[in-house]
């Protein structure tokens, strides 16, 4: 399976506590140098990258970007506009017709730049939503929410190019639209009433675990219907988005979810397992490689368990048998 990373992972690490980031030093790189320190200090581990535009990739810096990717491919351009001030009470969803206007031509032009370089279409809608009762028009956001996103997808599908909606619960928005698996699959059957049939869905792993949804359960429910377009892997507590390193917490549920994306062939079609990571205080390229290294051992295991043993004690819902089967490909 081939991965892809996110460029946001070799930022300065800002909070809202430390505005210049836990890491200062790295608020002066430029996305050229973030991408040669990702290039130089993870061949052979990451294959292609991820950008937010315009903030991260445009067509100003394209040009750089690509040489300092030496060959690696851009997977995914992703919707910034969470990141534009402009937006702080919504962009696709604003109830002023002219902010609402921008935010929709912003998303086409992501659309259209990202067609043009045949890159996947993620959208993020992390400031579409709300923060008080009574703040919001809630039949009129989520019609202006749908019917944005559907134009997106057809500039998508116009260049031959998907577009995945990935969900969470909070933050920016205190309470986002689109904050669990349920409320995607509603966007994407209205889209599909439409016959727009081009959107499925990236799983951020600490996004569903936020929500107290099943990694694997989700990922097989998707992979079902052919809505399983893309992964964003990391790990957290659950309470908070840590876009930890992957597998340092929620060991069994990521191990489980590395069986059931082998169940269903994930990555034989050109799926990526994209991570998706924000190490506040550690060295940014170790962590990445840490995560991709931690992926391979998990999905090892994943490899050691004997299927067709583990079926047989899931069609009798013995968990004892599982287990002892899990704990067989750990070596136990």
């Amino acid at each position: 399976m081939k991965t892809s990373l996110g460029i946001w992972a070799l930022g300065p690490m800002v909070t809202r506590f430390v505005p210049g980031g836990y890491q200062p030093e790295r608020a002066g790189e430029t996305v050229v140098q973030r991408v040669r320190r990702a290039v130089g200090g993870l061949e052979g581990l990451i294959d292609d990258y991820e950008f937010h535009y315009p903030q991260e990739l445009s067509p100003e810096n394209l040009d750089a970007v690509r040489d300092a990717l030496a060959g690696h491919s851009i997977y995914a351009v992703c919707a910034g506009l969470h990141l534009d001030p402009r937006f702080g009470r919504g962009g696709l969803v604003s109830p002023d017709p002219a902010t609402r206007a921008e935010a929709l031509r912003l998303t086409l032009e992501t659309a259209e730049f990202a067609g043009s370089l045949g890159a996947q279409f993620v959208v993020w809608p992390g400031i579409e939503g709300y923060n008080y009762p009574f703040q919001t028009p809630y039949a009129d956001s989520w019609a202006w929410f749908v019917d944005g996103i559907g134009q997106a997808a057809e500039v998508c599908a116009k260049h031959g190019v998907k577009l995945f909606l990935e969900h969470k619960n909070s933050e920016p928005a205190m309470k986002i639209l689109m904050r669990n698996v349920g409320m995607t699959l509603h966007v994407i059957h209205k889209l599909r009433v439409q016959g727009i049939t081009n959107v499925q869905v990236n799983m951020d792993w600490q996004h569903l675990i936020m929500n107290g949804e099943s990694l694997a359960e989700y990922a097989a429910l998707l992979a079902a219907e052919g809505l399983l377009g893309h992964q964003h892997a990391n790990s957290g507590w659950g309470t908070f988005d840590d876009d930890n390193m992957v597998g340092a917490t929620a060991f069994m549920e990521t191990l489980e979810l590395a069986v059931e994306l082998r169940r269903c062939g994930y990555g034989e079609h050109g799926e990526r397992l994209g991570f998706d990571l924000y190490p506040y205080t550690e060295d940014a390229v170790a962590a990445v490689r840490r995560s991709v290294l931690q992926w391979r051992f998990i999905d090892s295991v994943a490899a050691r368990i004997d299927d067709a043993a583990l079926r047989e004690a899931q069609q009798r819902k013995d968990a004892v048998r599982a287990y002892e089967l899990v704990y067989a490909a750990l070596g136990a």
